[in-house]
C-alpha cells in the first residue's frame, strides 16, 4: 500500500463512529463521481464546477510531454533558472513538489519590493518566468508579469520567449497572453486553486524546473481507485473523519513533518484545509509545527496532532491521541484533497468556495485607489511604529505592553496569527518568532508570510471561529519598485494589502496589532526581547 493513515485517541473514536456512515452514504465513490450534492443545496452550484481534481492525474497526463518539450527548448537556449510568479494554490504546490524532488525553483509569491528586486537581479539572462493565475486577474501576478516584461526588454530579451503563462481558459490573462504571443498552458477550469496541485498549476513550473512530473502523476494514479472505494479502510475516509469528526471538535490541526521524505508539505496542507473549511464561523485551523514546538507539551484539548512519517515506520507504535500519515507525494496530495472535502461534509460547510478572501482584496484595491496617508502610530519604540485596532492600546506606550494588550484578548480556545509582510528570502529568521509567541501565550500560533497567506489562511481568519488575535509585522522598504503602467509601487501595494486585511479583520471584531519595523534587524531584536 502506497499510503497509510493511523489514528488513535479521539481521532480513532471519530473514525469508528463516522466511517461506517460515510461508507453507507457512498461518500468516496460519489466524490470520485463528482456528485455535487454531497455538501448540501447551498453548495451545489459551486461544487458542480470544482470536482475535476478527482481525475487530475489522468486529465493532466497529456500536459507532460508538452512541458518536457518546452523545458528542453529552454535549456537548449541556455535557460536553466525558473521563477514562478503566483499566489496561494498557484505557488504552494509547486514549492512542495520542487523541494521534495530537490530541484531549484524561485517562488516569487510576494509583493515585498526587496524580494521582487532580488528575484529580478538573479540570473535574468538565463531565467524563464512562469506567471500563474487561475482567475487571470490576480494583482500580485499581474504586477510580477509587468515587472519581468520590463526587465527582459531592458536587457534586450524578448519577453514572449521567456514568460510562460498558466491560467484558466478564457480568463483575461489567457486572452491577453495569447494575443501577445506568449506560450500559454490552460488548467482544468473545474478545479479550484487550492485543489490544483496535480493540474497545470502544479505541473508546469515543477516540470520546467526539472521535476519528474510523470512520476508524480503516477503516484497519484496509483491510489486513485483506493481513495474512491466505499470501504472502511479507505485512507481518505479515515483521515477525513479523524480531522473533521472529533467530539468535541479538535479544530486546531498541528501538522508535523517527522521523518517524511516530503519537504514543506504542511505549508501546502495549511492552505488547502484552512481556506476550504474556514467559513460560517466553523473550520479547521492547521498549525505548522516542528517536532519540538511548544504546543506539543501543553496538553491542549483542542489541538489534534498529525504526523507525517516515513514509509519504513509503518510498524511503530503511534503516539497516543495522534494521527500518523505516510505515503508518496503524489498520493498524499490526492489523499488530503479527498480528506478535506470529506471533512467539509462533516462540518456542514462548502469546501470549495472562499467568500471572505475577496473582502481583503477589495479593501486593498480601495486603499490603492485612494492611497490615504497611513494612520499615525500610537507610539514608536526601538525602531518600531506601533498601530492597532481601535481601543486595543488605550494607555499603552511600550512594545511589551502592546504585545500584552493583544495577548490578553486571547481566549481559552483562541489562537495567535503572526503575519509577516516581509522579505521571506532575506529574513527567514522572523519565522522563529512563532515559537517565542507560543511559549508566551501557551496557545496554538500560526505564522504566515504576507501577502501570500491572504490567498489561503486569510479565509479562515475572517470566516472561521472568531477566536484569533493578529500580529502584523511590516517593514519600511529601503528601495521601492514601480509596477510598470500602474499608478502604484510594490511598496504601496504590500502596505495596502496589509492595511486592507487589518481593516477587514477589525470589521469582523478581530484584534490586530501592527508593528512597522523601520529598522528590520533592530526591530527583530526588540521583538525577541519583548516576547522572551
Amino acid at each position: 500500500m502506497s499510503i497509510r493513515v493511523h489514528a488513535t485517541g479521539a481521532a480513532a473514536e471519530a473514525v469508528d463512529r463516522l466511517v461506517p456512515q460515510l461508507v453507507s452514504d457512498l461518500v468516496a465513490s460519489r466524490i470520485a463521481g463528482q456528485d455535487p450534492t454531497l455538501w448540501g443545496p447551498d453548495a451545489e452550484e459551486e461544487s458542480a464546477k470544482r470536482l475535476g481534481w478527482t481525475e487530475a492525474s489522468s486529465i493532466s497526463e497529456p500536459l507532460v510531454d508538452e512541458i518536457i518539450a518546452l523545458r528542453d527548448r529552454l535549456r537548449a537556449a541556455g535557460v536553466d533558472h525558473i521563477v514562478l510568479g503566483g499566489m496561494g494554490g498557484s505557488s504552494l504546490a509547486p514549492e512542495v513538489i520542487t523541494r521534495t524532488y530537490g530541484v531549484e525553483l524561485t517562488v516569487l509569491d510576494s509583493t515585498e519590493p526587496s524580494q521582487v528586486l532580488a528575484a529580478l537581479r538573479d540570473r535574468l539572462s538565463s531565467t524563464a518566468v512562469v506567471i500563474s493565475s487561475k482567475s487571470g486577474s490576480t494583482v500580485e501576478t499581474d504586477s510580477q508579469k509587468r515587472v519581468y516584461e520590463k526587465a527582459f526588454r531592458d536587457a534586450g530579451i524578448e519577453p514572449t520567449e521567456r514568460i510562460v503563462v498558466v491560467t484558466d481558459p478564457g480568463s483575461p490573462l489567457d486572452q491577453a497572453a495569447r494575443a501577445d504571443g506568449y506560450t500559454v498552458f490552460n488548467a482544468d477550469p473545474n478545479v479550484g486553486g487550492r485543489y490544483s496541485a496535480l493540474t497545470a498549476f502544479g505541473l508546469v513550473p515543477s516540470g520546467l524546473a526539472g521535476v519528474d512530473i510523470r512520476q508524480l502523476l503516477d503516484e497519484a494514479a496509483a491510489v486513485g481507485l483506493e481513495l474512491a472505494q466505499d470501504a472502511p479502510d479507505n485512507p481518505a475516509l479515515v483521515l477525513g473523519a479523524a480531522i473533521g469528526g472529533t467530539t468535541p471538535l479538535k479544530d486546531k490541526l498541528g501538522i508535523i513533518a517527522d521523518g517524511t521524505h516530503i519537504v514543506g508539505f504542511a505549508d501546502w496542507a495549511e492552505q488547502l484545509i484552512a481556506e476550504s473549511t474556514g467559513k460560517l464561523g466553523k473550520g479547521l485551523l492547521p498549525v505548522v509545527l516542528e517536532t519540538d514546538s511548544p504546543e506539543l507539551s501543553l496538553g491542549l484539548g483542542d489541538l489534534q496532532i498529525v504526523r507525517l512519517v516515513a514509509d519504513e515506520e509503518e510498524t511503530r507504535e503511534v503516539r497516543d491521541g495522534e494521527i500518523e500519515v505516510t505515503g508518496t507525494l503524489g498520493a498524499q496530495l490526492l489523499l488530503w484533497e479527498y480528506a478535506t472535502a470529506i471533512a467539509g461534509r462533516l462540518l456542514g460547510i462548502n469546501p470549495f468556495d472562499q467568500p471572505d478572501v475577496e473582502s481583503a482584496k477589495i479593501a486593498a484595491r480601495g486603499l490603492l485607489d485612494a492611497r490615504p496617508e497611513p494612520a499615525p502610530a500610537v507610539f514608536s519604540a526601538d525602531g518600531i511604529e506601533v498601530r492597532a485596532s481601535a481601543g486595543l492600546l488605550d494607555g499603552v506606550d511600550t512594545l511589551d505592553g502592546a504585545l500584552r494588550a493583544l495577548f490578553t484578548q486571547l481566549g481559552s480556545d483562541g489562537y495567535v496569527a503572526v503575519q509577516a509582510y516581509l522579505d521571506r528570502v532575506a529574513h527567514p529568521e522572523f519565522a522563529e518568532l512563532r515559537d517565542l509567541v507560543a511559549s508566551r501565550v501557551s496557545r496554538p500560533v500560526t505564522f504566515g508570510w504576507g501577502p501570500r497567506f491572504l490567498h489561503s489562511t486569510g479565509q479562515f481568519h475572517k470566516g472561521g471561529p472568531a477566536v484569533g488575535v493578529f500580529l502584523q509585522l511590516l517593514s519600511t522598504p529601503e528601495e521601492d519598485l514601480e509596477v510598470p503602467e500602474r499608478p502604484f509601487t510594490f511598496g504601496q501595494l504590500i502596505q495596502a494589502q496589509a492595511a486592507g486585511d487589518a481593516s477587514v479583520l477589525a470589521e469582523h471584531g478581530r484584534p490586530v496589532l501592527t508593528l512597522t519595523l523601520t529598522d528590520v534587524r533592530a526591530g527583530l531584536t526588540a521583538l525577541r526581547s519583548a516576547l522572551a
